[in-house]
């Protein structure tokens, strides 16, 4: 174990006692989390009972043609089909250690830093990391560990809801037709280097518009389709978007796009999906993340040109499943010469996925995420 001991420069005689904290951006997601099926982000919390696993439950609509008539409905009921999506808790903390002579030296107050720090990364690691990173799983692997094989299987399973191009020309599901190994009729990587080594990136005008509203497209078409979210009282429905700031950037080139803002802000205003400096368009809020990864798709693209994930999001793409609230923990160690600030919490955060074929998890599909890639133009 490591004591925290003061910096040098911080041992002389006594300052202003403030401190500054370095900048993390505040949870993109809070507001898109829910305890309902019209949460992109749906919370199930069990902190009574004691479960490795919390279950979240999928019933899918009837899709029978009914009876008319006279004709006798005993008999010719039609079954429902549900599938279940199961998450893992387990217990996630960090705490720091100050010992009682740092504490005099130091020209802040080491303790209370150390509880804003650890508040820091609960939100930061704790909460929002683990959400993005969810975001580009591939059926409960990170995407960067995930083996070729795994890909290959999750894009067949999901290229109803997964769209390739950098430009308006670029079909959104001309997919690779070479087997790779594993048996996959689709290859993930190979797709993302033929739909985007031609391509520049939406460097014309519409073309970042063309590309969101086809995804938005894709979505609806999806079987099952993404669920768009409904805001109460707006007789509306939206996906949310969440991007990359560059692709933000590009986005906010497009003059099909920016012509189209003018009212926005005036008439979203009741919107609880809408935040400031978010885009709308076609029935898409797009949001952007600042530690949206774009690591594991950067060396795609044609001539250094790096490439960025869009996921458009409806209704529980995301499962929290929750079985103790953070807390924070104080001990008192050495005598009392030392004291040790911890936070922890006991949960999971997936994205949520049910099974497409005849069984429960057969065919895994992305039950609320729409993903696409393109190919991106803005610079640091």
């Amino acid at each position: 174990m490591t004591n925290t001991t003061a910096a040098t420069g911080l041992k002389v005689q006594k300052w202003d006692e403030d401190f500054f904290m370095e900048y993390i951006q505040e949870n993109p997601f809070k507001r898109y989390m829910g305890t309902d099926e019209n949460s992109i982000i749906q919370m199930k919390e069990d902190t009574v009972k004691r479960y490795q696993k919390i279950t979240f439950a999928l019933v899918n609509k009837l899709d029978g043609a009914g009876v008319t008539g006279s004709t006798t409905l005993e008999g010719s009921e039609e079954a429902m089909d549900t599938r279940s999506f199961s998450v893992t808790v387990d217990k996630l903390r960090n705490a720091v250690r100050v010992a009682d002579i740092e504490q005099q030296y130091s020209a802040v107050d080491l303790r209370n830093a150390a509880k804003a720090t650890l508040k820091d990364w609960a939100m930061e690691y704790g909460s929002m990391n683990r959400i993005i990173t969810a975001l580009s799983d591939i059926n409960g692997v990170a995407y960067g560990t995930a083996t070729a094989s795994q890909q290959d299987a999750w894009l067949d399973d999901n290229t109803d809801r997964v769209m390739f191009g950098g430009t308006a020309a670029a079909a959104p599901v001309a997919l690779s037709t070479t087997a790779p190994a594993g048996g996959a009729t689709y290859d993930l990587s190979g797709t993302l280097v033929a739909q985007t080594v031609a391509n520049s990136g939406w460097d014309s005008a519409g073309d970042a518009a063309t590309f969101l509203s086809r995804l938005r497209r894709k979505a609806l078409a999806a079987t099952p389709k993404i669920k768009p979210i409904r805001v109460a009282g707006m007789n509306r429905r939206y996906y949310v978007v969440f991007v990359h700031p560059r692709t933000m950037a590009d986005i906010k080139a497009d003059t099909v796009i920016t012509n189209a803002q003018s009212n926005v802000s005036l008439s979203e205003e009741n919107n609880r999906l809408f935040q400031g400096g978010d885009i709308l368009w076609d029935g898409l809020i797009v949001h952007e993340v600042d530690n949206l990864n774009i690591t594991p798709w950067a060396t795609l693209g044609a001539a250094g040109i790096p490439l960025a994930p869009v996921y458009l999001c409806g209704a529980q793409a995301i499962g929290h499943g929750l079985a103790k609230r953070w807390r924070s923990v104080t001990e008192k160690f050495d005598y009392e010469d030392k004291v040790g600030v911890a936070i922890e919490t006991i949960d999971a955060i997936e994205k949520m996925v049910f099974g497409g074929g005849s069984a429960d998890t057969d065919d895994l599909q992305d039950h609320g995420v729409a993903t696409g890639y393109h190919a991106l133009i803005a610079t640091l």
